[in-house]
């Protein structure tokens, strides 16, 4: 289990949203933090303490200046998503990131768009694609979102889906929508059924807040899972010690060794 850092920018800026209060316009109706720092202090910081593997989210326009420079303040290091699409993709890894995320240009009215995944991924290969599969809970399952987390897909999160899907990327990221940037807790049942479904690197996002929290995700995913925490965070104005929390989430790494 990695502890996997975040930045999620709007209009330029680093924050911390509820994601799905975000709307067409381009309008914010839950905000929980706006930094005073720009990217490539976060990008930097995370860099000097030896995290991989963290993403940098634009949400909607005007963000390329902000992410380009945390990228390019970190190169490989992270991940880059939020608009990405196969004309797109192979520009962002040029100025430095190591994958690319895609959710929107694959699910499109409402259905996995194959023809955009063979399409992407024929453009970079799969080693360099992550497929974001953030999903909201409806009658006792999980689908994809897309829309600013607004519109259901017919895409079912199952063990199934996630092995076909697999075959085309290098990792998934999995927000669970109903619990994001709420610092409600972890969706426990969520954590445990990826758990048991994934075979490639997975990062989970939404909800933890306490080191409490961190263990029981540890816990449940037996190790398996990736873990990302944003409002909680002191960086983004949260309680929780950033600074205790890296070496405390490599302990938890170091039992799995063991």
């Amino acid at each position: 289990m990695k502890f996997r850092p975040c930045i999620d920018l709007h209009q330029g800026k680093v924050k911390q949203i509820v994601g799905e209060s975000l709307n067409d316009n381009d309008q914010l109706v839950i905000e929980n933090f706006v930094s005073s720092y720009d990217s490539a202090y976060y990008a930097s910081r995370f860099q000097e303490d030896g995290l991989t593997g963290g993403h940098v989210i634009m949400l909607g326009p005007n963000n390329d200046k902000a992410a380009i420079q945390a990228l390019q303040a970190y190169p490989n290091g992270l991940q880059i998503g939020g608009g990405i699409h196969a004309d797109n993709a192979a520009f962002y890894l040029e100025q430095g990131a190591s994958h690319v995320i895609v959710t929107s240009y694959i699910f499109r009215d409402g259905q996995l768009q194959m023809d955009h995944l063979d399409r992407i991924v024929s453009e970079i290969g799969k080693d360099k694609l992550v497929i974001d599969l953030s999903c909201k809970e409806k009658d006792g399952k999980w689908y994809v979102v897309t829309n600013q987390w607004r519109t259901f897909s017919d895409f079912e999160i199952t063990a199934d889906n996630m092995q076909q899907l697999e075959q085309y990327c290098a990792e998934f990221m999995i927000h669970a929508v109903d619990v994001e940037g709420k610092k409600a807790g972890i969706n426990e049942r969520l954590v445990k059924s990826l758990a048991e479904w994934v075979r490639i690197p997975t990062t989970y996002a939404g909800g933890a807040r306490s080191f409490a929290d961190i263990e029981d995700f540890y816990s449940l995913s037996k190790g398996k899972l990736d873990l990302t925490i944003g409002s909680a965070l002191d960086l983004f104005g949260g309680d929780l010690p950033y600074h205790e929390v890296v070496p405390y989430m490599r302990q938890l790494s170091s039992r799995e060794k063991k």
